[in-house]
Parts: structure tokens; sequence; C-alpha cells
């Protein structure tokens, strides 16, 4: 069974920079799509980033365009989001997922339910 567990949250200031990981096990990590979502209080999850198998191909929401990097490294089964020029708005749980892919040429999706597996979140908070 797959297993996802995130780490990195923490409280930083507005403006500051933090490093989600994710860690992958119990499955084939190369057949797997892999993304981040969030959700704040209050609102429906959603999404920040996603990136292809190989992770030739990443996406990313308009939201976090230009301050948002995610990193696979198909080696050590994690995923990374880096994130710079943080906002308050960004406040929310971080939660990685995953999707078993079938084909090569399947990339990623920005929809929550085609993901397959889900971690437990890890606490982002911006304080300004």
């Amino acid at each position: 069974q797959v297993q996802l567990v995130e780490s990195g949250g923490e409280l930083v200031q507005a403006g500051g920079s933090l490093r989600l990981s994710c860690v992958f096990s119990g499955g084939t990590f190369t057949r797997h799509a892999m993304a981040w979502f969030r959700q704040a209080p209050g609102k429906e999850r959603e999404f920040v980033s996603a990136v292809s198998w190989s992770g030739g191909s990443a996406y990313y929401a308009d939201s976090v365009k230009g301050r948002a990097t995610i990193f696979r490294d198909n080696y050590k089964n994690t995923i990374a989001l880096q994130m710079d020029s943080l906002k308050p708005e960004d406040t929310a749980v971080y939660y990685c997922a995953a999707k078993k892919i079938y084909s090569d040429y399947t990339t990623a999706r920005v929809d929550l339910l085609w993901y397959d597996y889900w971690g437990q979140g890890t606490q982002v908070t911006v304080s300004s």
C-alpha cells in the first residue's frame, strides 16, 4: 500500500521561504504522478503543483506560479516543493498526493479527484 509522508511545514514570516518534502513508499515511485495540494481553514482543498513520473513535466497553480518549484528525485522516492516569497494567503495544510499511471505518456493533472493516495499533511503558517 502506498504511503506518503510530508514534512517541512512550519511558521514563517511573509516574504520568507520554505521547502516541503514528501517521501513515497509501498509502490513503484516511477509509476506514479505526484502532486501538492493545500487546504486553508474553511476552504476547499486546492491544487498547488504537480509533476509527471519522469519529472519532465511540471504544473503550477496561478496563485503560486513564479514562487514555487516542484522537484522530483526518482532515486530517493521523494518530491519537494520549494516556496519563496511566501504570503499569508499561503497558510494552509499542504498535502502530497500520488496517482498510479499505466502509460509513460501520462503526465499529471490538477484535479484532486484524479489522485489515488494522500498523505496526512503538513501545516504551513505564514505570518504577516
